[in-house]
């Protein structure tokens, strides 16, 4: 199975964790910018991207804590290319939605909004 087949196949198998935060990113409803799912980025498959802010957010389950190497390795290989990595737990996605999506605001934009 090619990485594109592979993504392929994780777009129809999302979890609910990542369901709800594709409603949120998808169709530039989050500040008006274009996040993909599931690409494939170099040898990797990252769960949303934005290529304009070289954004990376990654939703990891129970399989992660035993792989914390294995994505330090792959954070570094983004970090070296430009990207910044975000990653947040499902359970965060699920229980804390609002707080996620802040942090994922400030990371496109670091200044505050301004007063209405």
């Amino acid at each position: 199975m090619t990485l594109r087949d592979n993504a392929k196949r994780l777009r129809s198998e999302m979890t609910e964790a990542e369901m709800r935060l594709w409603y949120y990113l998808r169709g530039h409803r989050f500040l008006g910018l274009k996040f993909k799912r599931q690409k494939p980025l170099g040898p990797y498959i990252v769960d949303f991207v934005c290529l304009e802010c070289r954004l990376i957010i990654e939703l990891d389950g129970s399989k992660h804590q035993q792989q914390v190497e294995q994505d330090r390795v792959r954070d570094r290989h983004f970090q070296q290319r430009g990207f910044r990595v975000l990653r947040f737990w499902n359970h965060e996605m699920l229980a804390e939605t609002e707080a996620v999506l802040e942090a994922i605001r400030l990371a496109v934009d670091p200044l505050p909004s301004p007063l209405p």
